[in-house]
């Protein structure tokens, strides 16, 4: 969106904005990392579904644990690591419970942290930053990127006035750790993280502990605590090694055993199936070559069984739908994504809930609820070796259908507002869509539903989510599709823009203008792709200082958008907005022959008061106004734009205080100086909570409240 100015850069010919989709925000960012807000929406509990019936043949480790989370000990990162599927997660999960049950530890805080991809650490580290004290503000800074996040988590676990236990679960990206230094070490607590990787130089100062197969007696327990009645110990022994004595494959197995009543199953006769039982191998097509160890195969041999029981039973939708899951992410994945019509591509809607139910019975899936979002989970390897599985010619279909789901669950139009942490969910699906499909057709319909995404996630303030989002599609689309493909460009566009709004102006003016070179060439100079990321680079230029650059490239874009999409377009108006807050006073008069200035009333009559391109204009036109000296003009518009912004963002968000600011200047102007100091007073308080007293809009905001207070008003 547009919208009126942060200050102006104090007539230095910089703007310095801070608004929804199109304002101008000039980042100030210090430190690596660009961070993001909204995750679950309790850090108190763990989101890995039902924990284990027993822990087995984790003594020792538990002991070593127990020792660490004493209250009076701190400061130690101690790493469980080993293949999938081993159980690390289980240990954790007992650890966590033993610390935050009745029976706690002399009070210790339990906060637990899905870390397997970025947008899921940042996530929740804030929630962690939220629970331990930081306010709307703080957070809602770090997630524009105006402060580094890991450098406010931190500061509030620092600050904790009870210790806590810190888990990281499922960071199998350490790498992602060091994007913003995450892992820190605190007096105050221990953190735990779970890992697949091992290598020492991911985990400088840390206590490494493997996690790894079941002994075979404690393996065979793990069968007969899910199935006592099905046989002996020594029959579960042996399926046991059979399974590998993997903890997932026995968890697998276990349920399947516990499940049959009609005819039930003996453990011999399950061994017997998996030695004998040759449609297990179909785990080997299409995948990589699997060795005997490899969990895959291990995973693959239960769930193959369970499957063809259904088939048996009568169910095979349940079989139809793990192949759908599995063409997403092993993240939470909203339930209601797979309530909908299009299913039906691949099972019968009216089916959908028994063949879920049939999952979760036979522990395939997982119920957990992240951020209000009742969701299903499954287990990385299991999706693993059931997309390696599934056979070729169900994958189109399989393909067709998650990206209908998906499409159906982004905003169709996305538009200005809050930041809505349920839209970070679907992040990881169509990203791991992306990576599954295998035909060009599929992959371009899946990244315009990503490109799209991060255009919603963009517009709600969420940067970092936006443009990992779409860079990230983006390269995984152009080994179907090419790099001059018109999506893939669309989406390199957006990753430009997302990266401008994080404070990368250089690395945003680079992009752009090769996206748009390529755009000109291929397409012509006004196409509508060509013409988005015009806009996009007007912005970066006009941050660089290059002003006349800026606005040269703006009115070409109005007039591309005006001759290709129409004088009344939302983009045609939101670009003509633009020209309000970027020209000087004496063209802003001329501009259009006059029709310029009365470009509010048009946005009105065209898409209603409310709409997000009319504020915008309505903002830019305050600040026109209060250029021209028109100040009481002035005034009465922005008290009505604040307004109308404090309802729909709430007042914490940065484009409020742009506009408060505003505000103030034209109630100083019209020599009402009390009022101005009360505004500008509270705009300063607010941005020193979120961004620190130090950060320039701050700096700013104080510097002006100060001319306020000395009279020095002009």
């Amino acid at each position: 969106m547009t919208g009126g100015t942060d200050g102006h850069a104090e007539d230095q010919g910089r703007v310095y904005q801070s608004r929804g989709d199109q304002h101008i925000s000039e980042h100030h960012h210090y430190g690596g990392d660009r961070p993001e807000h909204g995750g679950p929406d309790s850090v108190r509990r763990p989101a890995v579904g039902r924990p284990p019936v027993a822990l087995r043949d984790r003594n020792e480790v538990m002991e070593r644990l127990r020792a660490s989370v004493e209250a009076e000990r701190g400061g130690q990162v101690y790493v469980l690591y080993g293949m999938g599927g081993s159980g690390k997660t289980a240990v954790a999960c007992a650890l966590f419970q033993e610390v935050t049950g009745e029976q706690g530890r002399q009070g210790r805080v339990g906060l637990w942290i899905n870390a397997s991809d970025r947008a899921s650490l940042r996530a929740g580290m804030l929630a962690v930053a939220a629970d331990r004290g930081a306010s709307d503000g703080e957070l809602l800074a770090a997630r524009n990127g105006l402060r580094p996040a890991a450098d406010l988590v931190w500061t509030y676990l620092d600050r904790s006035v009870e210790p806590w236990l810190l888990v990281l679960d499922n960071t199998d990206e350490p790498e992602i750790l060091r994007d913003g230094d995450w892992l820190r070490t605190s007096p105050r607590g221990v953190v735990l993280v779970t890992t697949r990787r091992a290598a020492a130089r991911w985990w400088p100062g840390a206590e490494l502990q493997y996690i790894g197969v079941l002994p075979r007696e404690d393996a065979a327990l793990v069968l007969r605590d899910l199935a006592p009645h099905s046989g002996t110990a020594e029959q579960a022994a042996r399926v046991a090694d059979r399974l590998g004595r993997l903890p997932l494959a026995l968890t697998l197995a276990g349920g399947f055993l516990s499940h049959q009543v009609i005819d039930p199953w003996t453990l011999d006769a399950y061994g017997d199936q998996l030695d004998g039982d040759q449609r297990v191998q179909l785990i080997d097509r299409g995948a990589d070559a699997l060795s005997d160890a490899d969990p895959r195969r291990l995973v693959g041999l239960t769930w193959q069984l369970t499957l063809d029981a259904f088939e048996a039973r009568g169910l095979p939708e349940a079989a139809a739908l793990l192949r759908l899951l599995a063409r997403f992410a092993a993240e939470p994945l909203p339930l209601a994504l797979l309530n909908h019509e299009d299913i039906g591509g691949v099972l019968p809607r009216a089916r959908t809930e028994t063949a879920l139910r049939a999952l979760l019975d036979q522990s395939l899936s997982e119920p957990v609820d992240v951020v209000g979002t009742r969701c299903v989970q499954s287990h990385g390897v299991l999706l693993d070796s059931v997309c390696a599985a599934t056979p070729a010619e169900l994958a189109p279909a399989l393909d067709a259908v998650a990206v209908r789901l998906l499409d159906a669950a982004v905003p169709g139009a996305p538009d200005a507002g809050p930041h809505e942490p349920r839209l970070r969910l679907l992040v990881p699906h169509v990203l791991a869509l992306l990576r599954r499909v295998g035909e060009p057709p599929a992959a371009a319909d899946a990244l315009a539903v990503a490109t799209r995404l991060s255009v919603a996630l963009h517009r709600t303030g969420d940067y970092l989510s936006a443009w990992e989002t779409s860079r990230t599609a983006a390269d995984l689309a152009r080994r179907l599709l090419g790099a001059d493909d018109r999506m893939v460009l669309a989406a390199r566009s957006r990753a430009g823009r997302a990266l401008f709004r994080l404070g990368g102006f250089q690395e945003a003016e680079a992009l752009l203008r090769g996206v748009r070179t390529a755009q000109r060439e291929l397409f012509g100079a006004d196409d509508p792709d060509t013409l988005d990321t015009s806009y996009g680079l007007q912005l970066v230029l006009a941050n660089l200082g290059r002003r006349e650059e800026s606005v040269a490239l703006l009115r070409a874009t109005v007039a591309g958008r005006r001759s290709a999409l129409g004088p009344a377009h939302p983009l045609t108006l939101r670009a003509r907005a633009s020209l309000l807050e970027m020209l000087p006073a004496a063209d802003v008069v001329t501009e259009e022959g006059g029709a310029l200035l009365a470009l509010p009333s048009e946005c009105d009559r065209s898409l209603g008061p409310d709409h997000t391109v009319t504020l915008g204009a309505r903002h830019n036109h305050a600040w026109a106004l209060y250029v021209l000296g028109r100040f009481a003009e002035a005034d009465s518009e922005i008290r009505r734009v604040a307004d109308a912004y404090v309802r729909r963002f709430g007042p914490e968000y940065p484009i409020v205080l742009a506009a408060r600011q505003l505000l103030s200047r034209t109630r100083a102007a019209l020599g009402r100086v009390d009022e101005a100091i009360e505004l500008m007073a509270d705009v300063v308080a607010r941005r020193e909570r979120g961004l620190g007293a130090e950060h320039p809009f701050t700096i700013a905001g104080r510097r002006l409240l100060d001319t306020y207070r000395s009279g020095r008003v002009t």
